[in-house]
């Protein structure tokens, strides 16, 4: 067995490039990484799979979303593919369907140390307790994990998982790469204040609450002579409601859709942006957030995100709202919109709290994670 430690993905985007290489570099001389994607595309995003230059990458159904493979073949192919990596760590997403049980199940025989990766929170939906109970069984072959935030520990503890053996930081971003996708400096510098826009970055589903964000728009944009635009960038099933509700309010000049955005041209909206819109019902936690405030973008999130728990911190960085509550988003925007001062006294802030949620935090989380489990299990805990 080669000292190997493997990450086990649905598909490779950027964050996931990101999480590997920050690993790869503090364990470089000392273990290899392994980045295993199980399919070369996402059902849900339209990203480009990503690579790096300090981990090795392997697509097991590189012309197939993983989805779309039969849960036995999910299985056999991920287990031959973690196994021949060598990895005496494994650290696997997705805990939910059967071929990943079935994979943590079989490395725990073969002898490896399992861990999941999650950042869901209690708190996400309302939750029944016999669905959670026979969820626990579907975390009993871990013996760590790296999870989000507090909230997201709590949870994964709650699940029967040892606080000694979990990590925060698993949402993460590579914040330089960020910065040098933006081609501009970081906020408050760079893009003039008066010609910045609201932007939001997010699928088009219910979750994500465009709906209200549209409505928060309407009542900011009633409350000002020379309002500011709105740029969203996504798409998803809920795209004609949303198109038919800024035509129904009349902002078709003032909302402007992007569609699906790579990385890349995500950067550069962001990078002319004068707050972040994320005011989701429903949010793990919301990495948006994190390459907005790699470029000194505040943000105006929903309490539900799970971001807030360690970087959204309110009339700091940001604003934190109820997911409801229209006329308090609209008047934040308002403020962020005309005082300048304020702006940006909180964009150096949204630029100092930038480290908390480098990719780096992440490759800190897997060390010591793997470290807690090796050391508890050498004094025979």
């Amino acid at each position: 067995m080669k000292n190997s430690i493997a990450f086990v993905w649905e598909n490779f985007g950027p964050t996931h490039a990101d999480r590997c290489e920050a690993t790869a570099k503090l364990f470089e001389g000392r273990r290899t990484i392994v980045g295993i994607e199980l399919g070369g595309t996402s059902e849900v995003y339209g990203w480009r799979s990503e690579s790096g230059t300090r981990f090795e990458k392997v697509t097991l159904f590189p012309q197939a979303s993983a989805n779309k493979v039969g849960h036995w073949a999910r299985y056999w192919v991920t287990l031959q593919a973690c196994v021949g990596s060598g990895a005496s760590d494994v650290f696997l997403c997705h805990y939910q369907h059967l071929s990943t049980l079935l994979t943590a199940i079989s490395l725990r025989i073969l002898g490896r140390r399992v861990y999941v990766m999650n950042d869901s929170k209690f708190d996400d939906y309302e939750r029944s307790l016999w669905r959670e109970v026979g969820k626990s069984f579907f975390y009993f072959p871990y013996v760590g994990g790296i999870a989000s935030g507090k909230r997201s520990i709590d949870y994964l503890r709650f699940l029967g998982l040892s606080r000694t053996r979990l990590r925060g930081n698993y949402n993460a971003v590579g914040v330089e790469r960020i910065r040098l996708l933006a081609g501009s400096p970081p906020a408050p510098e760079g893009h003039p204040f008066a010609g910045r826009h609201f932007t939001m970055v997010a699928r088009f589903v219910t979750k994500k609450n465009h709906l209200v964000a549209i409505d928060a728009y309407d009542a900011y944009r009633r409350k000002t002579e020379h309002p500011r635009m709105l740029h969203l960038c996504g798409s998803g099933p809920l795209e004609g409601a949303i198109r038919s509700r800024v035509a129904e309010l009349g902002l078709e000049q003032c909302v402007r859709f992007h569609g699906f955005v790579q990385t890349e041209e995500v950067c550069k909206i962001l990078a002319n942006t004068l707050a972040l819109l994320l005011p989701s019902i429903e949010e793990q936690f919301g990495n948006a957030v994190l390459e907005a405030f790699a470029l000194g973008v505040p943000a105006i999130v929903g309490e539900n995100c799970g971001v807030r728990d360690q970087i959204v911190r309110s009339g700091v960085n940001g604003f934190v709202i109820e997911p409801d509550n229209v006329e308090g988003m609209a008047y934040f925007m308002s403020l962020l919109a005309d005082d300048e001062a304020l702006w940006r006294r909180m964009s150096r802030a949204a630029h100092n709290w930038t480290h908390l949620g480098d990719a780096s935090h992440f490759a800190e989380a897997v060390r010591d994670v793997i470290g807690a489990t090796v050391g508890n299990r050498r004094r025979g805990r």
